[in-house]
């Protein structure tokens, strides 16, 4: 088989490998192609990769409506290298009934590995590291993070403490105290715990 055309091949078995809408990373896809940097920056120029950042690719994917942004759960997955974290928007600190009520147009993601600011597929997340990070989000440890950032809340924060101590009964103490040891800091497992004694104390 000419050089050419095993070439051709080698490019063409590794786009009919490629998912739409899933992210890769150029370290999984090294062993689809004799001659890889190459290839990538082919089926870049061809539009069958988009370019997220270096070494880190997102195969398009079309909709009715036009093109879906990348799934943020597998797009970070690959950028971090690492499937502790959870991405969440301030926004949903609201859910949990607590007073605030602001509207956030940011994402966070609370990880084991980067902080800082970093833009990846049209998207700008905020890193947060921390020693451990869980792989799902849970109420409580929304309302860990919520206490984490107190003091970056825009509602009145003695409010939305009180607020907190009041419905404390409505969030599993097991999983607050949990969630306080393992991703918040000394001043949120300190006021956790007041509210929590405080809570046992009025019910006795």
């Amino acid at each position: 088989m000419p050089q050419a055309h095993r070439k051709r091949d080698t490019r063409r078995g590794l786009r009919a490998a490629l998912v739409p809408g899933h992210v890769y990373r150029r370290a999984d896809l090294v062993a689809l192609s004799s001659n890889i940097d190459r290839h990538l920056a082919q089926l870049v120029a061809e539009g069958d990769l988009q370019k997220i950042s270096q070494g880190l690719y997102v195969v398009p994917r079309l909709t009715p409506f036009g093109e879906a942004p990348p799934d943020s759960d597998s797009l970070i997955r690959a950028f971090l290298k690492d499937d502790h974290f959870v991405v969440y928007g301030p926004s949903q600190f609201n859910a949990l009934e607590l007073g605030t009520t602001q509207l956030y147009n940011r994402l966070v993601v609370f990880n084991r590995k980067r902080v800082g600011e970093f833009t990846l597929g049209g998207r700008t997340y905020t890193f947060r590291r921390w020693r451990e990070a869980p792989k799902e989000l849970s109420a409580e440890f929304l309302v860990v993070e919520l206490l984490n950032r107190l003091d970056d809340l825009l509602e009145d924060r003695d409010q939305v403490v009180e607020r907190l101590r009041i419905r404390l009964k409505d969030f599993n103490k097991r999983k607050l105290l949990f969630a306080a040891d393992h991703y918040g800091t000394l001043s949120t497992q300190k006021k956790l715990r007041q509210l929590l004694a405080a809570a046992k104390s009025e019910a006795a």
